[in-house]
């Protein structure tokens, strides 16, 4: 591709020769020629084989809305000239994030790195890289794809917060996790014996039958667990910034119970997004699924998505308008905690109650942290 300064040269030498010529000045035939033949020759010189090993990285390939993630380039000139003035393009979304490459030398290899835009929640695709070679004079340039689109899934932000206390039943000493071999009250299951099992949980004619150490494996049968709803309808919100605050929240309170190893389910008024039992790591795939939720046109009021709910536990519904704190209000009895969180500027005059419901409004997460109910 003519460059700016390509086509300039180009239509300044057309020029010299078109006033030149009419008076007989060889000159400005010769002029007219060299600068025809400069740009011809910076196009051809952009059209040999480019001779180029390129290849990116993308880390860390998850990241928070907000933190750093970085796309590593490594270009290596494997061909027999001196390549100089490589410009590297990639696209993150809808910004295109450019950087230099520094000349190579014949068997040279460069790495350059550079960050990529993480404000806007989502999978995010990161590609094609379009590497521009120009020739030594600037006159032409021409762009090559190399490599596959990588795909940077940016997550909502998390603050620490304490699960809510809930559950039919309690153990003197607080809430029993699954992962708690003392704690535990009903039995689950059997399993082989591990280092630091206690030996009066050993199922002894199981171990007889099999001529394996198996150990009882139990459980509260009435783990507490947690109901976390996302009010998704664009009328609850005043724009973007709200619904990215929501759904921080929302996974804030998800992540506070899976990190204790307690289940909770994640809904919007499109459904089920997430359904965590408990296990280990789990909190890393309710934060995968809320990085993909939107707001929706059609999505129901949380009213309707809680009346498909088994109650008991704890909820907390989460919406940029106290109108949505009727739908709370509406399920009360059947959560043995309901927490209503509304984001967004706090208005005049004083905050909305509701019998039965603990109501928080918060205007960003280290509101959220310093309000939120222990």
């Amino acid at each position: 591709m003519i460059t700016r300064s390509g086509w300039g040269l180009a239509v300044a030498s057309v020029l010299v020769y078109a006033a030149g010529a009419p008076f007989g000045y060889t000159q400005s035939a010769v002029l007219a020629a060299a600068g025809l033949a400069a740009v011809g020759a910076g196009a051809l010189w952009t059209l040999r084989g480019a001779g180029l090993e390129v290849r990116r990285e993308v880390t860390p390939m998850k990241v928070t809305r907000g933190e750093p993630a970085v796309a590593i380039l490594h270009v290596r000139n494997t061909g027999r000239w001196r390549h100089s003035g490589l410009v590297a393009r990639d696209t993150c979304r809808d910004t295109t994030v450019t950087v230099e490459v520094p000349a190579l030398a014949r068997h040279t290899a460069r790495t350059v790195s550079y960050r990529l835009p993480t404000r806007r929640r989502g999978p995010t695709p990161v590609g094609p890289l379009l590497l521009d070679r120009a020739d030594p004079f600037g006159l032409a340039r021409r762009s090559l794809a190399y490599g596959r689109t990588d795909l940077l899934l940016v997550r909502p932000r998390t603050v620490p917060l304490t699960p809510l206390r809930s559950g039919r039943r309690r153990h003197l000493d607080g809430l029993a996790s699954r992962s708690a071999p003392a704690g535990a009250s009903s039995f689950n299951g059997l399993r082989e014996y591990v280092i630091g099992d206690e030996l009066r949980h050993v199922h002894w004619r199981s171990t007889a039958r099999t001529g394996v150490l198996m150990v009882k494996e139990l459980t509260d049968v009435n783990l507490p667990d947690t109901v976390a709803v996302l009010d998704t309808r664009p009328s609850s919100y005043e724009g973007d910034d709200e619904f990215e605050l929501a759904v921080d929240v929302v996974a804030s309170a998800a992540c506070a119970v899976t990190r204790d190893r307690f289940p909770v389910r994640v809904l919007t008024g499109e459904g089920e997004i997430a359904h965590a039992s408990g296990g280990p790591g789990e909190d890393e795939d309710v934060l995968d699924r809320l990085a993909t939720v939107d707001r929706s046109a059609t999505a129901e009021p949380p009213l309707h998505a809680l009346r498909r709910v088994r109650g008991g536990g704890a909820l907390v519904l989460v919406s940029g308008s106290f109108t949505a704190l009727a739908d709370a209000a509406a399920v009360r009895r059947r959560f043995d905690q309901v927490v209503f969180v509304r984001v967004g500027d706090a208005g005049e005059g004083p905050v909305p109650q509701a019998a039965g419901v603990t109501v928080v409004e918060v205007g960003d997460l280290a509101d959220l942290a310093a309000s939120w109910p222990h």
